[in-house]
């Protein structure tokens, strides 16, 4: 496992994407200023003005870029949570865990059957 923290004015699915790593974020906590989150059967990303608590945090990363999801909740405790998109900017702290896999173990490609570029799992 590896420790990754970012830091305030991060953008958190840019930071991770841009690691170029392969594996899964197993774990993720840590604060929000703002959030662009896609809420199943949406087209696009709905923008939630913060200050945000990351609750929880997880998804897969290639070096074609990452699919996360994460449940976050604003000031008065509410709950929300959807596909992370561009522009999630970290308030404080984003404290993550990731479990590395091999390069090459994982890879994107568009997927007729869903319509979205998934996630292909290689030998």
């Amino acid at each position: 496992m590896q420790a990754l923290r970012l830091n305030p004015g991060d953008d958190l699915r840019g930071a991770l994407e841009a690691t170029g790593r392969t594996g899964f974020v197993v774990a993720g906590i840590g604060s929000l200023t703002q959030a662009h989150l896609r809420f199943a059967g949406e087209p696009g990303a709905t923008r939630i003005e913060g200050p945000l608590e990351i609750l929880t945090l997880s998804g897969s990363l290639t070096p074609a870029g990452a699919h996360l999801h994460a449940s976050l909740s604003d000031a008065a405790g509410r709950v929300l949570g959807g596909h992370v998109c561009a522009g999630c900017e970290v308030r404080t702290t984003a404290e993550l865990l990731v479990a590395p896999l091999p390069a090459g173990s994982l890879a994107r490609a568009f997927d007729e059957l869903t319509g979205y570029t998934e996630l292909v799992v290689r030998p």
